[in-house]
């Protein structure tokens, strides 16, 4: 370099700005909340801050061995977004106004390992909507939500540890059947209530869960249902058996008189 020559800065292009976006917020927010994630979007986002999700702009960190986390949290969704990586291993969907969770929402995403959806309005899970996490997904959060059941086909045989704390849950045989599914966190299951029970009058409404189903068996409602549905049927079947054949020997017996008297009325003697 010539002496006297100054030192120059290369231009910034909009791609290297955007890169600082994320950086500028790690130093702002502190220490206390940078989280190995936020530096791994910095690390390893190329450059760039936010990745596009479909038509949904997350942050998407990703990895040495290219798995992705994927931050979807706050931006007003109401569905799970399309597109979503492959490989994606977490993604937070916290804080938005999911409703409802289709079948197949997840089918693609096999390695992932953790799943936020608390703080949303969840009321309905679709039998199969976890379809394909059974073996790898490792912590679900459903807390925060409006469910009030949790149906065994919804689960598809997932087992993860679960929070399901703040919704308001209907305890049912449904639900006692789906709970020993899930790894729930001992200290919050003082936190999953009952907010109306097949219970109400044995004070069920208000009592966590774990309570309610150490005392009482919430499927014996439904067996004694079934096993009275099935007498009535029964007693109905028999019923019809009998009257056919009541009918079947008056029929015959009326036959077997027609012909005595018929024989009765031919001629005794030769002609």
């Amino acid at each position: 370099m010539p002496h006297g020559a100054a030192l120059r800065t290369p231009p910034w292009t909009r791609a290297d700005l955007l890169g600082l976006v994320p950086l500028l917020l790690i130093l702002r927010a502190g220490p206390a909340t940078t989280s190995s994630a936020a530096v791994a979007l910095w690390r390893h986002g190329g450059g760039g801050g936010t990745a596009k999700v479909g038509d949904y702009g997350c942050y998407h960190a990703q990895s040495a061995d290219r798995t992705a986390t994927v931050r979807c949290s706050g931006m007003g969704l109401t569905q799970v977004p399309p597109g979503l990586p492959n490989r994606t291993v977490a993604l937070y969907l916290d804080r938005n106004h999911i409703s409802s969770l289709p079948a197949n929402s997840f089918y693609t995403m096999t390695l992932l390992t953790e799943l936020d959806l608390s703080h949303n309005q969840l009321s309905v899970l679709e039998p199969g909507c976890f379809r394909g996490l059974s073996s790898s997904l490792r912590f679900l959060d459903l807390s925060s939500n409006w469910l009030s059941t949790l149906d065994p086909s919804a689960l598809g045989g997932l087992r993860a540890h679960a929070n399901l704390t703040h919704n308001p849950w209907h305890c049912d045989c449904k639900l006692q059947v789906s709970m020993p599914q899930l790894d729930l966190d001992p200290s919050s299951l003082a936190e999953v209530v009952c907010h109306s029970s097949d219970l109400p009058d044995m004070g069920a409404v208000g009592m966590p869960f774990v309570l309610l189903a150490e005392d009482w068996d919430l499927c014996l409602s439904l067996r004694r249902t079934t096993d009275v549905a099935m007498l009535v049927t029964m007693f109905l079947w028999f019923s019809m058996v009998i009257s056919y054949l009541v009918y079947y020997v008056r029929h015959n017996q009326e036959d077997a008189r027609r012909h005595m008297d018929y024989l009765k009325s031919l001629p005794s003697g030769p002609v």
